[in-house]
């Protein structure tokens, strides 16, 4: 029975280039992928972008009201393997449609995306959530803080500052720079007594 995978990890520690990587392996083996992600995700339109180059356009993207297994049964049921990335952006449903996937039309999925939003108290993101309720293996993907340590809170910054409140998707105005990082606990702590 193939299985549903949810590989997590703060902003920058390369889950897009996993992703591309693990398409390539199944693609120079002669197998067909589908790749998707969420519509929420509007940087880069359809394509997948990685911080160090490597891109690829997406087999499609979905909105929070497509039913993703009826689009997989439908147009890709002939795939060796379903790659999602921003994963944190499905809604619970879809995360659910996903295992049905793997169950129901034994077709491996792997997920990628944040398991915590900047605000670090509210349970994250939705997605997220039921991924890490469901999936069949849990996968952290490590990167380090700017000090060396592990980085695991993925914060927003405004105009330099770090800010613990607003909204999970907050588009560039031209106004505010925006700028999110990876940092360590204690990092945050320090740059939260700072605040």
């Amino acid at each position: 029975m193939a299985q549903l995978y949810f590989r997590y990890g703060a902003m920058g520690c390369g889950k897009t280039m996993q992703l591309l990587q693990v398409a390539f392996n199944y693609e120079e083996r002669g197998q067909k992928v589908c790749v998707t992600k969420p519509q929420t995700d509007t940087k880069n339109g359809t394509k997948l972008l990685t911080r160090i180059g490597p891109e690829r356009e997406t087999s499609f993207t979905f909105s929070r009201r497509d039913n993703i297994f009826k689009k997989i049964k439908k147009e890709y049921r002939d795939v060796d393997c379903v790659l999602v990335d921003e994963a944190q952006f499905l809604t619970p449903a879809q995360a659910d449609q996903l295992a049905e996937v793997a169950v129901l039309l034994d077709i491996p999925v792997i997920c990628y995306g944040l398991r915590l939003n900047f605000r670090q108290k509210d349970g994250g993101f939705e997605g997220a959530t039921r991924l890490l309720q469901i999936a069949h293996k849990i996968e952290e993907i490590k990167t380090i803080c700017d000090c060396g340590r592990k980085a695991t809170r993925n914060c927003r910054f405004l105009d330099g500052k770090l800010v613990t409140d607003g909204p999970d998707i907050l588009i560039d105005d031209g106004k505010t720079k925006i700028v999110y990082r990876a940092i360590c606990s204690h990092c945050y702590y320090k740059l939260k007594e700072e605040k």
